[in-house]
């Protein structure tokens, strides 16, 4: 395990973020953060600090204390996140600026300067009441989607499925007979839909969870192992498209973890021709609260593997 802490000053002007060098092609960055654990006021306002007026703003006109705070964090995670990856100069969180695309999909508004290349990285968030997740890779989109593995739903689910979900994952919930199992292979299938169409970057009405299909072709929990052991021979997660059979959901690869023992967490990320169609996915997994402790939790029970070719 590798732990990194910093100076706990929070007065003070932050101390430096460690410096990474950018994912390789295929490789996938996964931070998270856990709200709870993040209780003291001088570190929360000196996230505030690292927003913009306008982000500052939005998260103050949010209702509820914790509401506030899980925006605050979110915002923070992506920009000390990002801020981390060496480029040809330093970066400060502080100045980091975003936009969203035509459909919405937040992206980041690189500077345009005669001395700066600005590097081909993409990042996609997600979260829910206790965990905000980032996921980072470069040349390709990414599309990441937490769901506590402990969610209730309202509705009836096979009722809810029929209503969203493609005819085959509808057939595949009403042939499992225990309510509970059932519960959690639906949460998966949502979780690994969500990220599906984050990572498309069209939205939800462009692409509606019916018109896709997810697989599964192995359901054997692995755990994650050091980058010199096996990978796995082939895909347990296949995503179809029920329009256009030939290409879309080819040309993208998805993971599905248990993060932290609490939640399920989806990856899916466009094949990288650089890297290779075949190529698997790498993967390092980070716990942090920004500026004070960084823990690499790939290789721990705190990250486990429940499908997709993952470089173990």
């Amino acid at each position: 395990m590798n732990i990194r802490c910093f100076q706990r000053n929070f007065s003070a002007a932050f101390p430096p973020l460690v410096p990474l060098q950018l994912p390789s092609p295929m490789e996938t960055h996964l931070w998270y953060i856990l709200p709870d654990e993040v209780k003291n006021s001088a570190l929360l306002n000196q996230y505030s600090e690292l927003l913009s007026p306008c982000e500052r703003e939005s998260v103050s006109r949010m209702r509820g204390d914790q509401l506030k705070k899980r925006a605050l964090l979110a915002r923070a995670l992506v920009r000390t996140t990002i801020a981390r990856y060496q480029t040809n100069c330093q970066m400060n969180p502080r100045s980091l600026r975003f936009r969203k695309n035509l459909y919405g999909k937040p992206e980041v508004e690189w500077r345009n300067e005669d001395n700066f290349n600005p590097p081909p990285l993409h990042f996609n968030i997600s979260h829910t009441s206790a965990m905000i997740a980032c996921g980072v890779t470069v040349n390709v989109p990414i599309g990441i989607d937490i769901e506590e593995n402990q969610r209730r739903t309202k509705n009836n689910i096979i009722a809810f499925a029929q209503r969203y979900f493609s005819p085959y994952e509808v057939k595949v919930l009403t042939a499992i007979s225990d309510p509970e199992v059932q519960r959690q292979e639906f949460i998966k299938l949502w979780t690994l839909k969500e990220a599906y169409v984050k990572a498309l970057g069209k939205g939800f009405s462009a692409v509606p969870f019916k018109t896709f299909t997810i697989r599964f072709r192995d359901t054997t929990m692995r755990k994650f192992h050091p980058p010199e052991s096996s990978v796995s021979e082939e895909s347990d997660i296949v995503v179809e498209s029920s329009e256009d059979p030939t290409d879309p959901a080819k040309n993208w690869r998805c993971a599905l973890l248990e993060v932290a023992g609490s939640h399920y967490g989806a990856i899916c990320v466009e094949k990288d021709r650089i890297a290779g169609e075949n190529a698997p996915m790498k993967l390092t997994v980070w716990k942090t609260v920004p500026f004070v402790e960084d823990v690499c939790v790939s290789g721990t029970d705190a990250v486990l593997v429940l499908g997709g070719i993952i470089e173990q």
